[in-house]
């Protein structure tokens, strides 16, 4: 199982040489990746945060320039999204922003979208969230035609784009309801978020017989999950519970305040939780 961690993309943290120091930190280590979040911005006073997620979030650099510049600034870690908001942005310009970072970064991107939920960052594109479904799946059907054939057709018009770059991974963020047909069909892979190992075993054998089912062969599945690093044993038998629940990849999501502090987390992870998931 391949183990990540969370690089906070956003909040006072956000500085060009925090983002620099803890990107040189992650790239230095046996981190197998690193994932960046999606959000347009936050609306002032009161809302809705129905997953109660930090204030200071919305203060967010955008996803794909931070990608980008991982891609500049280190030379061998994967680097993700966890996860793009698909509606958000139309397909033709993600394509080319998907294309232009893996050619920047020797295609060491992973890209993990999902369908999003914030109805305030709907209202302020002016994209209806009742369709967010439909245009996730528009998205995800224009990116495998932008890596798979030499011409893609956009409102009528045939353009080329960059046919020489490789197609990411596509991992599926959301409920399991709604992600895993959405990952059976258009990607290749699940990201569950938080559902413990007793509950994601029995979705993962699920998954897995339906994506065999398809044709599809076995998708990978990308956790993300707090791990309990004041209390070593109890996270190692957590990584361990995800390992056997049949996810491919961990990522631990922890807050940090600045790139020592972000140090001292990855030593951990890649100190006492790596060697107990080989």
């Amino acid at each position: 199982m391949k183990i990540g961690m969370n690089y906070r993309n956003w909040g006072p943290h956000a500085t060009r040489q925090n983002l620099v120091e803890c990107a040189h930190i992650a790239d230095n280590s046996s981190l197998d990746s690193v994932w960046v979040n999606d959000h347009i911005g936050f609306p002032k006073g009161d809302w809705d945060n129905e997953y109660g997620i930090p204030d200071d979030m919305g203060t967010i650099v955008d996803p794909y320039a931070v990608m980008a510049f991982l891609g500049a600034v280190t030379s061998r870690i994967n680097f993700g999204s966890a996860v793009i908001i698909g509606p958000y942005r139309p397909p033709l310009p993600t394509a080319k922003w998907l294309q232009s970072i893996q050619i920047l970064s020797n295609d060491r991107m992973l890209f993990g979208v999902g369908p999003g939920y914030l109805t305030e960052e709907f209202a302020a594109l002016g994209v209806s969230k009742s369709k967010r479904g439909k245009l996730t799946d528009e998205l995800l059907d224009m990116l495998h035609l932008a890596f798979s054939e030499e011409t893609v057709e956009s409102n009528g018009q045939e353009l080329v784009l960059m046919t020489q770059a490789k197609r990411p991974p596509f991992f599926i963020g959301g409920g399991p309801n709604v992600a895993i047909p959405r990952a059976i069909k258009r990607g290749d892979g699940w990201m569950p978020v938080s559902i413990l190992p007793s509950e994601l075993k029995p979705l993962v054998d699920d998954m897995q017989i339906q994506a065999v089912d398809a044709g599809r062969g076995k998708l990978e599945v990308v956790a993300m999950k707090t791990l309990p690093l004041d209390d070593l044993n109890v996270a190692i038998e957590l990584a361990q519970g995800y390992q056997d629940a049949g996810a491919t990849h961990l990522v631990h999501t922890q807050g940090y305040d600045s790139p020592e502090q972000y140090k001292d987390l990855v030593d951990i992870v890649c100190k006492e939780i790596r060697p107990a998931v080989q």
